[in-house]
């Protein structure tokens, strides 16, 4: 088992960021409730306490015992983590005047201190809090300043513990990656955790764990299924089938390419067709969550059908990943939502889950990937989601509008990568608008579609920025749509940010 950092959650938006910060200097790390540090923590070498929403002042506030934690672990403690330790050691936090928020400057620093190593006076940080550290206890030393916040980081005495006011997480702290890198070698990390570490143990846990059992698994074609199955199938080769279900709202030529690459990958795959099922199913649909349920049960039903035909499964494969696993439970460690990612199958199956990415983020995942030397094609692949052009066809569903959309992203998506723009964004794609415009072709006047053209970009999805794609592409692919896409005679761009909106329509 890898030596490894615990992340305590308060409930902060940036606790993953951490993790996928810590992740990228190679250490591994968990993120956990902030009150369920794990019982048997031989393994541990630090912990960190996150920021939270919360003021520690008010009675709602998240409260952790530390008493098992301080002094025994290294431990640094981030905004509001590190306001907890004042606040429960006997300090003062109290309520600015005004949020402390955005870019600030560190004035002095204590360079002597190995937090800081390498840190130098002026260096930018990232404040986001509305309470500050008033008074100190008198065993806390101030090691970094700011105009306005006095102590913006500080060091316990005759013990092992810091804390910091600002998020050295984020991407406008200069430093930041150095300051935790400094606090990874506080704690004696050997940050080996890598790609190529994580397959050769995941694999040899896999051949435990599954022995000669057979797994079924479904394909989605995204990088999270693909990984999966190339993991499974390097632990377990020809026990391992897996199944594509084509349900007709696949991108252009979509299911015979992924098809292709599978075959490469030296995969056992079953690929079925059941647009037909699909589209009857579907046909008069217009409500979005009526149109995502029929998808999801249709998806669960052939994939049942499938499997029965098959002897001796024993266990289903899932691409489920970390920040699945961590937003499935609450910060007081209920259960909050499930995730399958093919939906929820029939209990019937009664099949054990083996999920060999559960302990990765999305961009490990990738990196996973690139060492498996996997396709690029399937590694760098957007998101795309689960219900596919069926939530991007705005109103009911027919052969005729996927014909239309289908053929209006290729051209979109094709052009994306002709002009080196696809690695570029997290998540690019065409939308179907349910309604005609007035428009002009040669000496005719034509009524018809609109499509609507989406690109973000993003690190995590959970907040994403329109992507400002340059004119002369935006006019080329308007350009390609209507004069090749028979139906449609109007192209926008939807150059709106998550939140308030999300990434796709539906």
């Amino acid at each position: 088992m890898h030596e490894k950092l615990i992340i305590l959650d308060f409930g902060s938006q940036t606790t993953q960021l951490i993790g996928r910060r810590l992740r990228e200097l190679n250490m591994y790390c968990e993120i956990v409730p902030y009150n369920r540090f794990p019982k048997d923590a031989h393994d541990v070498k630090g912990v960190i306490l996150s920021g939270s929403p919360y003021s520690v002042n008010d009675e709602s506030a998240f409260k952790a015992d530390l008493s098992e934690i301080r002094g025994k672990y290294p431990v640094l403690g981030i905004c509001y983590g590190a306001q907890f330790l004042a606040y429960t050691s006997g300090g003062k936090v109290e309520s600015g005047d005004s949020r402390e928020y955005g870019r600030a400057n560190l004035g002095s620093i204590n360079n002597n201190d190995p937090l800081l190593k390498g840190i130098d006076a002026g260096s930018q940080v990232w404040m986001s809090h509305g309470d500050t550290i008033t008074v100190l206890p008198t065993s806390f030393n101030i090691i970094a300043s700011t105009s306005d916040v006095p102590a913006a980081a500080f060091k316990i005495e005759d013990e092992q513990t810091w804390g910091v006011q600002f998020h050295p997480e984020v991407f406008h702290t200069t430093d930041g990656t150095k300051l935790l890198d400094n606090f990874l070698n506080i704690c004696g990390c050997a940050k080996d955790w890598t790609p190529a570490s994580f397959i050769e143990s995941t694999v040899a846990e896999l051949k435990q764990q599954l022995g000669d059992d057979k797994v079924i698994l479904a394909l989605s074609g995204g990088v999270d299924s693909s990984v999966t199955a190339v993991l499974l199938n390097k632990a377990i080769g020809k026990n391992l089938t897996c199944i594509f279900v084509d349900h007709g709202l696949l991108r252009k030529n979509e299911f015979e390419k992924v098809m292709d690459n599978y075959e490469h990958l030296g995969l056992n795959v079953i690929g079925v067709n059941a647009k037909d099922k699909f589209y009857a199913e579907l046909k008069g649909v217009k409500d979005p969550e009526k149109k995502r349920k029929i998808i999801g049960k249709g998806f669960i039903d052939v994939f049942d059908q499938e499997a029965k035909k098959l002897t001796g499964i024993k266990w289903l494969g899932q691409g489920t990943i970390y920040p699945d696993v961590i937003e499935s439970l609450s910060i007081t460690g209920t259960v909050i939502k499930s995730h399958h990612n093919v939906g929820g199958l029939p209990d019937t199956m009664k099949l054990k889950l083996v999920e060999p990415l559960r302990l990765l983020f999305k961009d490990e995942v990738r990196r996973v990937g690139n060492e498996l030397g996997m396709m690029p094609n399937l590694i760098k692949r957007h998101p795309f989601p689960g219900p596919g052009l069926g939530i991007r066809i705005l109103g009911d569903i027919t052969p005729e509008k996927v014909e239309i959309l289908q053929n209006a992203d290729d051209i979109y998506i094709s052009l994306m990568r002709e002009w080196g723009l696809y690695d570029q964004i997290w998540q690019a794609g065409s939308i179907l608008l349910p309604v005609r415009s007035v428009g002009v072709m040669g000496d005719e006047r034509t009524y018809e579609y609109t499509i609507a053209l989406r690109a973000v970009t993003s690190t995590d999805a959970m907040t994403a920025d329109w992507a400002q794609l340059p004119y002369e592409f935006l006019a080329k692919v308007s350009n390609e749509i209507i004069n090749k896409v028979k139906g449609v005679n109007r192209v926008v761009y939807d150059i709106s940010s998550k939140p308030p909106a999300t990434i796709e329509w539906e």
